[in-house]
């Protein structure tokens, strides 16, 4: 919810760890000496024995799993990958590096989304990620462009919390809100057992949910099971204006014009347009 979108609530399909990728082999691997750190022998163009989704992505099984669940794009998963381009160049491994990597699933680039979806605890999976559904043809920072490929073992999945139900307000604002002269709308959900209130140049400790009016959640630190902590005078104004309203323990829903949030016009990956939020004030900071 910061200006600069760095709250993280936000986030559009980039990937948040320093890579992502994790090698494995088919069903039955042909090949007892395979390691995930060698460069696929298909790795220049999908194969043929490659099953392709309406999206472009393709992949194939190199390891059956154990598992009987795969993850919902809100779930985290842990996993082992290696990540290569067409030329067989490697970019990026969690086993180069001796440790898995956790994330939410819907942080991840599109194919990763997608792809792991697809999967079972204990599965290892080949993928072929087209640009569209990585990060483009030519993209800056050093990441890597064009088709993809990925070796993927999936280790664990955690399942997400079952999302906050959407407000029944979530369309208007209410006749019970209080509404500010800044156009800022607010009402009391849970009264708090705090006294003071946060300063503007407070570090503020939260738990929230977000959603658009037409009743889509956009982000939530609930689902990632991880309140958020930051400077309140580094977020949209409706929340620098509308968490000094509030005490510690408060629960307090905001309707927040597009004037005081990301705009009707806003940056790739921000919500557009007036922006409901729950939000409970866990911890102020000076």
């Amino acid at each position: 919810m910061r200006k600069n979108l760095s709250l993280k609530l936000l986030s559009a399909f980039t990937l948040t760890l320093a890579g992502l990728a994790l090698p494995l082999t088919s069903t039955a691997l042909a090949d007892d000496t395979y390691s995930m750190t060698d460069t696929p022998s298909d790795v220049s163009a999908v194969p043929e024995n490659a099953e392709r989704t309406d999206s472009g992505l393709a992949s194939r099984v190199l390891e059956e799993g154990s598992g009987s669940d795969s993850p919902a794009a809100a779930d985290t998963v842990t996993v082992h990958y290696s990540g290569w381009t067409t030329d067989g160049k490697m970019f990026d491994s969690s086993v180069k590096r001796g440790q898995p990597a956790s994330f939410p699933l819907n942080r991840v680039i599109p194919g990763w989304t997608e792809g792991l979806q697809l999967m079972v605890v204990g599965e290892t999976r080949r993928f072929w990620i087209p640009a569209e559904l990585g990060y483009g043809e030519n993209p800056g920072g050093g990441r890597p462009g064009g088709m993809l490929v990925f070796d993927v073992e999936l280790l664990e999945i955690q399942k997400a919390p079952e999302p906050p139900k959407v407000p029944e307000d979530v369309a208007a604002i209410p006749d019970n809100a209080e509404v500010h002269e800044s156009g800022l709308a607010s009402r009391v959900i849970t009264a708090g057992s705090g006294e003071a209130n946060p300063k503007a140049s407070d570090n503020v400790t939260v738990h929230y949910s977000g959603w658009t009016t037409d009743g889509q959640m956009f982000d939530s630190s609930v689902m990632r099971g991880q309140p958020a902590t930051f400077p309140l005078n580094r977020v949209i104004p409706g929340w620098t204006e509308g968490v000094q309203l509030m005490v510690e323990g408060e629960t307090r829903r905001f309707w927040i014009p597009a004037k005081l949030a990301y705009g009707e016009k806003p940056p790739a990956g921000a919500p557009a347009g007036m922006l409901v939020f729950d939000v409970e004030l866990l911890k102020i900071g000076r």
